[in-house]
């Protein structure tokens, strides 16, 4: 199958809608920014208003029998509430997010809600559907042992409800009594509101919390890329610095070359000086015009060379790396901008390719007519069932934890034997063979596809995953193996000729 059909068959990471699943408990608590007292005192403002101007129209419109007493003080004593809160406002800053105060204030504010309720009519009035609103207010904003606290103490005060409150206030002389499987199914379409507002806020809040960690993270990583091109122009400048006391060093070189005996020592050692004061320039002169002519070496390279340049740092391992660029009839390999956001996230496709890789990792690059797409290909167990839907969302990873941290851990353990002093009179075998350098992974976090998918499709890429073509697996006779594929138009990537 070639790669041109290939991405119409696999199944774009764009396309995930996987609603994921609801994180255990012991995960709940991550969340405890909260909100800020500003925001408490704002809100708790506009409900006194809209419980004032509720009881007001009651009273003075309707003419209902209200204990207006209670429900003043219970008013009052938000109100006082706010005011004591504003005083803090004034003395600290009120602008940052506090968990433990926001639960507080929440709680206060079921607890007041509940006997305004409970003067009212209890579930009998309309106005208790306003219980959601506190415990949605926790779930988008509180760790879950707080949240799930809101969530107790409103169930407490609907039970409440139901066997303790005062009679539904009414027009004068007309009692409203409603049945009591009326209340029940009242109460209970509340605490079912209440689950379900509860559960989709925090959904959707903690969504939003790991996608903002996430994007911050993608551009820490440009940031990076960004202040290592910087370090080509300060290595330019640097050159041109140096140039001048270089010059001199080879004009006070060569005097002391004339003016010292052929054979001699002093005559030896300024030729050395020369030398390598002559090495120095070639340097400083290739740092000088890399920056400049075109930033050539910077912003544009082969296509091969720019798969060289990503497999590289991860040779020489127990894996095999096949190269390869196919252009469609026999057309020399175009030329292509090297931006940072393409080599990065190739470089993490290739090692999430050798992690999983069983024995050989093939990176391969098709230039047809009207596209570019790069390819890698690896002969591991290929991505799980449960894993591909969700595939390039942040914190979703399968990455193996055994080959990358099993070579660290054995070449710190080779260190460490190498260091240690031998003992007396033990006899001092063949050394064993240093063990290989390897480098550090990114992996276990499940950021970096994230990453590099978010990086590559910033270049005008689109990303495709699918299973690879590595093999029948014996016991189930499906492809072996995972493939990416990464497809940008020519227009794109390739550098105009």
């Amino acid at each position: 199958m070639s790669l041109s059909q290939e991405p119409q068959k696999t199944q774009s990471t764009s396309a995930s809608n996987d609603p994921g699943r609801v994180p255990a408990w012991r995960n709940l608590p991550r969340r405890s920014r909260g909100l800020s007292l500003r925001t408490l005192v704002i809100l708790r403002w506009m409900a006194i208003f809209g419980q004032s101007a509720t009881i007001a129209t009651a009273t003075l419109y309707l003419h209902f029998d209200l204990p207006l007493w209670g429900c003043l003080a219970a008013i009052a004593a938000s109100v006082a509430m706010n005011l004591n809160a504003t005083a803090r406002l004034k003395r600290s800053d009120g602008s940052l997010p506090d968990g433990r105060q926001t639960a507080a204030h929440l709680g206060f504010d079921i607890l007041q809600l509940s006997i305004l309720l409970g003067l009212t009519g209890g579930l009998q009035n309309p106005f208790c559907l306003l219980l959601v609103a506190p415990v949605t207010v926790a779930a988008a904003s509180l760790p879950g042992r707080q949240a799930a606290l809101m969530g107790l103490m409103v169930l407490a005060a609907t039970v409440s409800l139901f066997f303790i409150a005062l009679p539904l206030p009414w027009q004068a002389g007309t009692e409203l009594n409603l049945p009591p499987l009326y209340k029940f199914g009242i109460g209970m379409a509340l605490v079912t509101g209440v689950i379900f507002t509860a559960a989709y806020a925090w959904r959707v809040a903690a969504d939003a919390e790991k996608l903002e960690l996430a994007l911050a993270t993608t551009q820490d990583v440009l940031q990076r890329e960004q202040r290592l091109a910087a370090l080509g122009g300060l290595a330019a400048a640097a050159a041109h610095e140096l140039g001048t006391p270089l010059a001199t060093i080879q004009v006070v070189a060569k005097e002391l070359l004339r003016a010292s005996a052929k054979d001699g020592a002093a005559a030896e050692d300024a030729a050395l000086i020369l030398q390598q004061a002559e090495r120095c320039r070639e340097i400083l002169k290739r740092l000088s015009q890399q920056p400049e002519e075109g930033e050539t070496a910077f912003a544009e390279v082969g296509l091969k060379a720019l798969l060289e340049e990503v497999v590289e740092p991860h040779r020489g391992f127990d894996l095999a790396f096949e190269v390869s660029v196919r252009t469609a009839s026999g057309e020399p390999v175009p030329r292509v901008r090297r931006l940072p956001e393409v080599v990065h996230g190739l470089s993490t496709l290739v090692e999430n390719a050798a992690d999983f890789a069983g024995s050989k990792v093939r990176v391969r690059a098709l230039v047809d007519a009207g596209f570019i797409e790069i390819e890698v290909v690896d002969d591991g167990p290929g991505f799980p069932a449960d894993i591909l839907p969700r595939l390039g969302e942040p914190y979703v990873t399968s990455r193996p934890q055994g080959k990358a941290r099993r070579a660290l851990a054995a070449q710190i353990a080779a260190s460490v034997a190498a260091a240690a002093p031998g003992r007396k009179g033990r006899k001092v075998g063949k050394a064993a063979p240093p063990p290989e350098t390897i480098a550090p992974s990114q992996g276990g976090m499940g950021l970096g596809f994230f990453i590099a998918r978010t990086l590559l499709e910033r270049t005008g890429g689109k990303v495709f995953v699918g299973p690879g073509d590595g093999g029948q697996t014996p016991a189930r006779g499906q492809p072996k193996g995972a493939r990416v594929a990464v497809r940008w138009s020519r227009s794109a990537l390739e550098v105009p000729s």
